[in-house]
């Protein structure tokens, strides 16, 4: 009851008000920007969907499988603002955002074995798939925790599903875009508005690609957290330019692929 008052609050009218979203445009662009919002705090998401609908966008966020629940264990004090459960996902992935995976429990992988970190991704494909209406983990992305990855887990990992995306350059090459690996930028702690509009105007000044910035929350929640009055306004700016293209990361890969 508490999140369908907030929805309302948040002004945000009927399921499925973006559903056809970027599907509406099927031609292809030179830029292309994914804005990857990680650890699903409920408060954070809500008010990112109300924006990103504003503009007939769809929003690209990531989830920790068992966040919501009593007995996660917080991975560090930019986790303590409260998540949203998989009852939020469905009815935001029903509006036609993306939810994607941001690990079991947000575990640096590096730090464990490689078949300790291959269990902690197939339990959070088997929540995922218990959980997530339509999660079919070949299709997925796969966000890591920290962006934080190896080659070997890498290599297990690719066979598993749609990509991965994990550290490395913001800018990834239109003609690679069938490679599994997909590599973002992010900046912290404190908020990453100058940062990501420096970031975005040198991509949009320079040769065709595709730009992924990894976020986390609004305002005051996660670690480097984005204005919401900033998001607002950067997507009217970026809507508004011709060879540019906000999308989430499945609707990149189908575009330029074809």
């Amino acid at each position: 009851m508490e999140r369908r008052k907030a929805l309302e609050i948040l002004g945000i009218g009927s399921i499925g008000l973006v559903t056809s979203g970027y599907k509406l445009n099927n031609e292809k662009k030179s830029h292309y920007i994914t804005l990857s919002f990680d650890d699903g705090f409920e408060k954070s998401s809500i008010k990112t969907a109300e924006i990103y609908e504003k503009y007939r966008l769809s929003a690209c966020i990531n989830v920790i499988a068992t966040a919501h629940l009593n007995q996660f264990k917080l991975p560090n004090e930019y986790h303590k603002n409260p998540v949203g459960d998989f009852s939020l996902w469905n009815e935001l992935k029903s509006r036609g955002h993306e939810i994607m995976p941001h690990t079991y429990r947000h575990q640096n992988l590096t730090e464990i074995s490689l078949n300790e970190a291959q269990d902690l991704i197939n339990k959070c494909f088997d929540f995922f798939g218990e959980n997530l209406d339509g999660f079919v983990a070949e299709e997925s992305i796969y966000n890591f925790a920290y962006n934080a990855s190896t080659p070997e887990i890498e290599a297990w990992l690719a066979s598993k599903v749609r990509a991965f995306r994990t550290a490395g350059p913001a800018y990834n090459h239109l003609s690679d875009i069938n490679t599994k690996k997909l590599t973002c930028i992010s900046y912290g702690p404190d908020n990453i508005d100058l940062f990501l509009e420096k970031t975005i105007n040198e991509f949009l000044n320079g040769p065709s690609g595709w730009y992924i910035f990894n976020t986390h929350g609004l305002d005051d929640e996660g670690w480097g957290p984005l204005s919401s009055g900033f998001l607002d306004e950067l997507l009217d700016r970026l809507s508004n330019i011709k060879n540019v293209e906000v999308l989430p990361v499945v609707p990149v890969l189908d575009t330029t692929m074809k």
